[in-house]
């Protein structure tokens, strides 16, 4: 069940000060994944947990997720995962948070909420503003990847993705995830449970120009 939290509620105009990546991290020179909308944080603990050469962040809407999913990191001294509280879209038009997206190698949107009514698409993550601010700080190369089991939504973050020039699909099916975030391709609880259910997952991965 998804829990719907208004995105652009003044709850979320303030953010929180982000630390530096040598206060996040045991190694701050280790390639960098963000996940957007992370929930319980529970897929970046497994890849954290395997993947001891890549640095994982994620940003979740949802305060009491984030604090949950720090005081676990601090439990179990993992040194290359950290969490961030807020609302994404305010996040990076801050531009105290630039210096992530700079450093960043990948950026996953897994199975947002899709603001099903067209009055709430200004709700969804990902939107045109956004799109052009990564299309703007991204380094070249770095990867983009969304997954939902939402035809309608999908349709919308891919159009508004291939809409900026700065942005190449790539082909998935022939894609090689050895190099990157998840080389184990672990997937996430809902990636499951669509699994489980044998419902569709529509998915894309797209790749900054220059």
């Amino acid at each position: 069940m998804r829990q719907h939290v208004n995105p652009l509620s003044r709850n979320f105009s303030e953010i929180e000060r982000i630390p530096s990546l040598s206060e996040m991290y045991g190694d701050s020179n280790l390639n960098l994944h963000l996940d957007v909308g992370c929930a319980s944080g529970a897929f970046l603990f497994d890849l954290a947990l395997i993947n001891s050469n890549w640095n994982y962040l994620g940003i979740e809407i949802r305060e009491r997720l984030v604090n949950a999913a720090k005081s676990r990191v601090q439990q179990r001294e993992i040194k290359n995962l950290y969490f961030v509280f807020g609302n994404a879209n305010n996040i990076f038009n801050d531009v105290q948070s630039e210096f992530i997206l700079r450093n960043v190698k990948s950026i996953s949107f897994n199975f947002p909420d899709p603001w099903f009514k067209k009055k709430h698409y200004k709700r969804r993550v990902i939107q045109p503003e956004l799109i052009n601010i990564l299309s703007n700080l991204l380094q070249k190369e770095s990867l983009i990847f969304i997954k939902t089991d939402v035809r309608d939504l999908f349709d919308y973050m891919d159009f508004t993705i291939s809409s900026n020039f700065k942005f190449k699909t790539i082909d998935k099916n022939n894609f090689d995830y050895s190099n990157t975030f998840n080389p184990n391709k672990v997937m996430t609880s809902r990636e499951k449970y669509v699994m489980v259910n044998k419902l569709e997952i529509f998915e894309s991965i797209y790749i900054k120009k220059d």
